[in-house]
């Protein structure tokens, strides 16, 4: 691919005609059932922990593996997955993620001790970053650009209602206990559904991939999942673990792999070969800021943390009821994607992405304002509402713009490169924001101590989405100079 090939790649490049186009509607219902259940995986699990060291006897260790595992396994496939993608094709890899995810499902649902659910965690963290990456990718090559902002709008949608699903359903499937299977039907439940996409996947999505043949990047693939898992098990487990020195020397250690990782990977471009990372996506201006933005936005993930532990362990609120006040947040973001489609044709993608993320900093700077050591009022909800409208805005958004940038044939491993950027950003903010709200916890805290912890952390992440939304307005003008300097 020559070094222009990204600017070249632009929003007006058409999508691939194919005689599947037809089906076009039922394979989008396929790979947003493959978009939902990896996130909706994460969430659920959160309110059935208690249930989980009921009914296997889990350590706490264990307990939090449950979650960690899953998400440190998540990040460190998913560049790796998006590229297998490119490489063999996405149905194809889309269909191993589903059956692999599938069966780890079972796993864990049948799961007779802690262990075993670790595992089968950790299966299912890697599944589905086989299976993620192969959604955009298949977006990104098989629908034209103006049908991409409509689909990409569906896709936040999604994620919305996995939160939601996510924070309600985990509640609710523990309460009714259908069919005596207590927690272990939120895997269970993947099953039919995973299987049902399985069947849709083969019948209506397309086949895509570049037409020439070419490798796995094995060193590369090596060093990067090296690279990931030194960076995101340490930033997961640190604060539980009380940062042991082999962690802190895990951090440090990243920085000669990743110099190791990128000669490795230059110098197989150089010779005309195929990398696992084209390190030439990170020279278009709007790719790297993308990505940027993607890391700081999921910083975000400290809020869903400290905000649980505040109405839990601050305000003494039972897990159906602190599920239930995530609610505004949820419904924001399941609102917003729908009126998205309008927004990027009258004020244009760029633009949405700004207000989104400023949506967000108003939203989370008036919620963590009214937070207190009693009951919130109306307002902090209203808060809550807007902080959902921001991100059912930005994360489409900021997914669209990148992608649009890149070549279909790379379009597997940019989207590998997104959804590990948003990753490595959530153990960030969960590792620092998340200090820095227990940091400030004493020995004994009583409600004030939380609801004060939980400002403070807040505020913190009001900064940082407010610089996230100065530096998106630079992403038009950077947009607009690439495309100007190519033609």
């Amino acid at each position: 691919m020559p070094d222009n090939a990204l600017a070249t790649a632009s929003p007006i490049a058409k999508a691939p005609c194919t005689p599947a186009h037809r089906h076009h509607g039922w394979a989008l219902v396929v790979l947003l059932v493959g978009a939902i259940l990896p996130p909706l995986d994460y969430f659920i699990v959160n309110l059935a922990l208690p249930a989980i060291h009921d009914g296997v006897a889990a350590s706490s260790a264990q307990l939090q593996l449950v979650i960690s595992a899953y998400a440190c396994a998540n990040a460190v496939m998913q560049i790796t997955g998006g590229r297998l993608g490119d490489l063999y094709g996405r149905k194809r890899m889309f269909m191993l993620g589903m059956a692999g995810f599938v069966i780890a499902s079972a796993v864990c649902g049948f799961a007779a001790s802690g262990s075993v659910l670790v595992a089968g965690r950790v299966l299912q963290g890697l599944f589905a970053a086989i299976l993620t990456p192969q959604v955009l990718a298949t977006i990104r090559s098989v629908f034209t650009p103006q049908e991409q902002v409509r689909v990409m709008g569906f896709f936040g949608f999604v994620y919305g209602v996995a939160a939601v699903i996510g924070q309600l359903g985990g509640g609710a499937l523990i309460s009714l206990h259908p069919f005596g299977l207590g927690w272990r039907s939120i895997f269970l439940v993947n099953l039919p559904i995973g299987v049902l996409a399985l069947v849709g996947s083969w019948r209506f999505i397309p086949e895509s991939r570049p037409p020439r043949g070419a490798r796995i990047d094995l060193p590369g693939t090596l060093l990067l999942s090296l690279f990931l898992l030194m960076l995101v098990y340490p930033l997961t487990r640190g604060r539980e673990e009380g940062w042991p020195l082999w962690m802190q020397l895990c951090l440090i250690g990243t920085l000669p792999v990743l110099a190791l990782l990128l000669r490795v990977e230059w110098r197989k471009l150089s010779a005309g070969q195929d990398p696992l990372l084209d390190l030439r996506l990170f020279r278009h201006p709007v790719v790297a800021l993308g990505l940027v933005l993607a890391f700081l936005f999921y910083t975000l993930s400290a809020f869903f943390l400290t905000y649980g532990i505040w109405l839990q362990s601050g305000l003494g609120w039972s897990p159906l009821m602190s599920g239930l006040a995530i609610l505004p947040f949820g419904l924001g973001f399941l609102a917003s994607p729908l009126f998205t489609t309008r927004l990027v044709q009258r004020f244009g993608g760029h633009r949405v992405l700004t207000l989104g993320f400023a949506s967000i900093a108003c939203g989370l700077g008036l919620a963590a304002a009214l937070a207190g050591a009693s009951a919130p009022p109306a307002g902090f909800y209203l808060g809550l509402a807007a902080m959902g409208i921001g991100q059912g805005l930005v994360l489409p958004s900021v997914v669209r713009i990148v992608l649009a940038e890149v070549n279909p044939e790379r379009a597997g491993v940019a989207s590998g490169m997104i959804t590990a950027t948003l990753q490595i950003g959530a153990a960030v903010g969960a590792a620092t924001l998340g200090g820095l709200f227990f940091s400030k916890l004493g020995a004994q805290p009583g409600a004030h101590d939380y609801a004060l912890a939980f400002k403070l952390s807040m505020f913190a992440l009001v900064a940082i989405i407010a610089l996230c939304t100065g530096l998106s307005m630079a992403l038009g003008p950077l947009h607009r100079r690439a495309h100007v300097v190519v033609g």
